[in-house]
């Protein structure tokens, strides 16, 4: 079987590879593609595969904008951690899809579905994909508007407008305002990235999320990395965007 991934995160798209071999060593990886403008090249001069694995959300849009301009008759798997509100209409679409984080258990049974989906569109893979855009089209993506926050007996609402940062310390999240004052949350930078505006806030490594009006400049550093300062205290002696993450941070800085 010949598949393309489409994953704007590189540590994501090979840890999916990695997956993928390990359940079937003869599978072809064609592929690893990271934009919208990168996959309607590939296709347009390479065809289709076998067997596509879709992130939504990409570089410079997401992945309906390539259903828009290539017909897709082939298989697809949907990857994401994101618009979960979605999921319902992927159901319907007999179009299959896998939620982040992936593992080797949730791939292979993703590949025995595939078997009966294959059978089931029979050749109408872009038919479905096309009444799946329509359901999708139908629906607005949410993000978080505000967190509710304790401060000793006392419970308020956080607008994430005010948030500059989030950070975690010894495996606990923090949320950090404009105002200076930080408060202790229950989710994990994790989860916070699927809930929060990508236009807005950044994972820039392991440990914070930044918002974008709460950076003041960057400056380019040892290693490919980035340090940024910013108009609000933070925790860390230094603020560091990672090499890995580097490039799509000016991408993201550039929107």
């Amino acid at each position: 079987m010949n598949i393309v991934i489409i994953e704007d995160e590189v540590l994501a798209a090979n840890k999916l590879e990695q997956l993928v071999l390990q359940y079937n060593p003869n599978f072809k990886i064609l592929a690893k593609i990271r934009s919208v403008k990168e996959a309607i090249a590939w296709f347009t001069n390479q065809g289709l595969p076998d067997l596509l694995f879709m992130d939504i959300h990409l570089l410079d849009g997401n992945s309906f904008d390539i259903l828009k301009k290539i017909e897709i008759n082939c298989l697809v798997v949907f990857t994401t951690a994101h618009n979960r509100y979605a999921l319902d209409a992927f159901k319907v679409n007999s179009i299959d899809y896998l939620l982040k984080p992936i593992n080797y258990d949730k791939l292979e049974k993703a590949f025995q579905k595939l078997e009966q989906l294959q059978k089931k569109l029979n050749g109408q893979s872009s038919d479905q994909l096309q009444q799946l855009m329509a359901s999708l089209s139908q629906q607005n993506t949410t993000y978080k508007d505000r967190f509710l926050v304790k401060s000793g007996t006392k419970m308020f609402s956080v607008d994430v407008g005010d948030i500059s940062q989030f950070y975690s310390e010894e495996r606990i999240s923090f949320l950090h305002t404009r105002q200076q004052k930080r408060f202790m949350i229950s989710q994990s930078l994790e989860e916070l990235e699927s809930i929060l505006d990508p236009k807005d806030f950044f994972r820039i490594n392991r440990q914070m999320i930044v918002h974008i009006n709460s950076i003041i400049v960057v400056h380019k550093h040892f290693k490919g990395r980035l340090k940024i300062e910013l108009n609000t205290v933070s925790p860390f002696k230094e603020i560091m965007v990672s090499s890995r993450r580097a490039s799509d941070f000016q991408t993201w800085l550039d929107r």
